[in-house]
This record gives C-alpha cells, sequence and structure tokens, in this order.
C-alpha cells in the first residue's frame, strides 16, 4: 500500500504545484454524456475521440490492475494569457510561448515515479500527459483538485485553468484516497461562454469542435471554415475572461517561462519566416505541431 503522504511529497519535488490521488473505476455517467456528445457530431473532424471509449471511461481497462490515480497539476500562466491588444492578428495561446509541456510534464512524472519505485520497488504503472484516452480532467475532480468549469476545463480554486494536467495509474491501492471536489464554484458567470467569438461553446461544458478556434488552428481542420478572430495557434479567449484565472498568480515553476514574446512578431514577421528560422526559435515550443506553413496560413487567413 502506498501512502499518500509520500505520494504528493515526491510531486511537490518533481515542481508540480497540485497533486491528489483518487480510486480507480468506471466513469459511467461520463461515458454516456460523451456518446452523446458523439452522436451530436461535436467531435467534427476529431475521429480519434470516437475510439477506445472502455478505455477513455475505465482507467482499469487502460493499466491492466490499475487501484490508484496520481493527478498532478502544475500552473502556467503568463502575460500572454491575460489578453492581446486590441487588432492584434497574430495571437498565440499561452501555454504555447513555453516549452512543450508533454515533454515537461513527462519528465516531472517520470521524477515523481522513479522516486515512488524506490520507495515500493514492486510497483508497477504507466504515466500519462495527453497521450492516451485519460478521463484526465473528470480524474482530477475525483482526487479533489478542482472543477469542470463551463467552457468544459478544470478550474483549481487557487490557479484557475491555467493549469496542465498528468497522471500515474498505479497498481497499488493508497492509503488514503482524497474526497472528489464537490459542485462548481462558477455561480451565475458565463465569462466564457459570452466571450467565444465562435459560439464554440454551445452549452455548459459542451464544446462543438467545428465552431472551436483552437481546433481550426491546430487540429486536423474541420470541413467548414471560420473566423479566427487574430489567433493563429490555439486560443486563449475562454479562459482569459475567467474570474479565477483573472486573480491566479504567475507560474513559479521556471520550466514554463515563456522562450518567446508572441506580440514581437506581426504577421509580415511570420510570412517572411523560412523554415530554418522557425525551428530555431520554435523547435521547442508546441508550434512544431502545426508547423510554420499551417501558421503562415492562418496568419493570411486573417489578413
Amino acid at each position: 500500500m502506498i501512502r499518500t503522504e509520500a505520494i504528493k511529497k515526491f510531486a511537490a519535488e518533481a515542481g508540480f504545484d497540485l497533486c491528489g490521488v483518487a480510486s480507480c473505476r468506471h466513469f459511467a455517467d461520463n461515458e454516456a454524456r460523451f456518446r452523446d456528445w458523439l452522436a451530436r457530431g461535436y467531435q467534427s473532424s476529431l475521429g480519434y475521440l470516437e475510439r477506445n471509449l472502455d478505455k477513455r471511461f475505465d482507467p482499469r481497462r487502460l493499466v491492466e490492475g490499475a487501484e490508484t490515480a496520481v493527478v498532478c497539476a502544475v500552473s502556467y500562466k503568463n502575460r500572454f494569457g491575460e489578453g492581446y491588444p486590441d487588432g492584434c492578428r497574430t495571437k498565440i495561446a499561452s501555454y504555447a510561448c513555453t516549452k512543450d509541456y508533454h515533454t515537461t510534464i513527462r519528465r516531472m512524472l517520470g521524477t515523481l515515479f522513479d522516486a515512488l519505485r524506490t520507495e515500493y520497488p514492486r510497483l508497477g504503472g504507466r504515466l500519462f500527459c495527453d497521450t492516451a484516452p485519460v478521463l484526465e480532467k473528470q480524474l482530477a475532480v475525483e482526487a479533489g483538485l478542482g472543477w469542470i468549469g463551463r467552457q468544459s476545463l478544470l478550474v483549481t480554486p487557487r490557479y484557475g485553468s491555467y493549469v496542465l494536467l498528468g497522471e500515474l495509474l498505479l497498481t497499488d491501492r493508497a492509503d488514503a484516497y482524497d474526497p472528489p471536489f464537490e459542485g462548481s464554484r462558477c455561480g451565475r458567470c458565463r465569462n466564457c461562454i459570452d466571450s467565444c467569438p465562435t459560439g464554440a461553446i454551445v452549452a455548459p461544458r459542451t464544446i462543438d469542435t467545428a465552431r472551436c478556434i483552437s481546433c481550426h488552428t491546430i487540429e486536423r481542420e474541420p470541413a467548414a471554415p471560420i473566423a479566427l478572430h487574430g489567433w493563429i495557434f490555439g486560443c486563449d479567449e475562454c479562459l482569459s475572461c475567467c474570474p479565477y484565472n483573472r486573480k491566479a498568480p504567475m507560474h513559479s515553476n521556471p520550466v514554463f517561462d515563456p522562450l518567446f514574446d508572441p506580440t514581437a512578431l506581426d504577421a509580415d514577421a511570420w510570412t517572411a519566416m523560412s523554415c530554418g528560422e522557425f525551428a530555431s526559435c520554435f523547435g521547442e515550443t508546441p508550434l512544431m505541431r502545426s508547423g510554420l506553413e499551417r501558421i503562415k496560413r492562418n496568419v493570411a487567413d486573417e489578413g
């Protein structure tokens, strides 16, 4: 049996701001809502979301023998998350101004996992960071970290939704599990719904990805084009308006310091950029996922 106190101690030493521990189980209610969401076609071009539903809603099917979910979160808020000047045509989601979080968080989770296996040599499990069908936001709620807001993101009381998540699924019980976060603290606030320039939040916790700017600028593009409203990679519109995000502190972990200033690059700079310059300046960032030509096309669409 793993000591929860040890898990949280090692998580803090690895650089995480929050850590919670939940028992693995089947999330039947989430599965029913997700299947209804798929039936409405809201996944649009994201066909991969239709696969592995049995594993997505039961972590025990994803990792054989999984008993415990360790959910870790780290704040990444930087000044670009507070909004861009009016008329800016080259806006980039604030998380993408840093090193690719997949690499960073996997390294942090690896440090945590290594520490646990040093103390518990027979411990098995697997680490995840947005690379498998893990129900990470609901697991975060189960682990007591926060609630899922109207924009469908995890919202934490201290850090808002400017957090990145990573998980360990472990093959042993913990000596104590955190109580799930009860209810929502959004109150009557509709800022995220009302601020989405394309109306992608069609109902609380319901996103139509065909209208989502992040989907159009990063993922496989939905069939019908939409106005990008100055965003060329991702979108922070439903984050920067949130009262919890406005009062959240800036990130403290230096690995999430921005690597570039997106406001220093106008449309002409992006259009003139060579592949070599792009790789040199942004090779460690999430922008590599879409690539320079996609970004140039996004810039041109906003011209």
